[in-house]
């Protein structure tokens, strides 16, 4: 799907479902593993955490109009602090795995929780919310919906199974990616 992105600056969001597909193979190898602080276990948190909190309104200021990128620099800001944060405890804790039944729980014991959680729902939900692309918009709504419902059904262990829904969301990704048209200066190479 990245190879079919007409304009540089729609990668990022365009590798997005590789990314998530690749943390579900990760996910796979801590289930294998029967959970546990591993380098699976490890791997899983690193994408979950800082990486996906910074990637996510990364890409999105990318592929923003023009119009929508100043009022992007909160949750690229939101997403920066919370990364540091997040990589900052993956660096001077352990993170562990529990298998839960049919789903998986994993543990940090970050300090203040709360305050990280928002910060990466203003960096990942809200910049897809105020990105100013309808497409954009639609992907928002359902990984806060997907994140919402995996709350309420796996309180404890919601962060698993709200990127197995994200995964799924980003399908929506693709239709976005083939909407787009090629580039201005793609389009003005072919004509000369």
């Amino acid at each position: 799907m990245a190879c079919a992105a007409r304009r540089p600056r729609d990668l990022p969001l365009a590798a997005l479902p590789l990314l998530l597909g690749a943390h579900q193979l990760v996910e796979a190898a801590v289930w294998r593993d029967g959970g546990g602080s591993g380098p699976a276990t490890t791997a899983w948190a690193v994408i979950a955490l800082p990486l996906l909190a910074l990637w996510v309104p990364v890409a999105v200021f990318c592929a923003a109009p023009p119009r929508a990128r100043r009022r992007l620099l909160v949750p690229l800001a939101a997403g920066a602090a919370t990364s540091a944060a997040l990589a900052y405890a993956l660096a001077t804790r352990t993170v562990t795995a529990e298998i839960r039944g049919h789903t998986m729980g994993y543990s940090l014991g970050l300090p203040r929780p709360g305050l990280v959680v928002l910060g990466y729902f203003v960096a990942t939900i809200g910049s897809l919310l105020i990105s100013g692309d309808r497409g954009l918009f639609l992907f928002g709504v359902l990984v806060a919906a997907g994140a919402a419902v995996s709350f309420v059904l796996w309180r404890q262990e919601y962060i698993s199974t709200w990127c197995a829904v994200a995964a799924l969301c980003s399908v929506v990704l693709l239709l976005w990616v083939r909407r787009r048209g090629p580039s201005r200066t793609a389009t003005a190479g072919r004509l000369v």
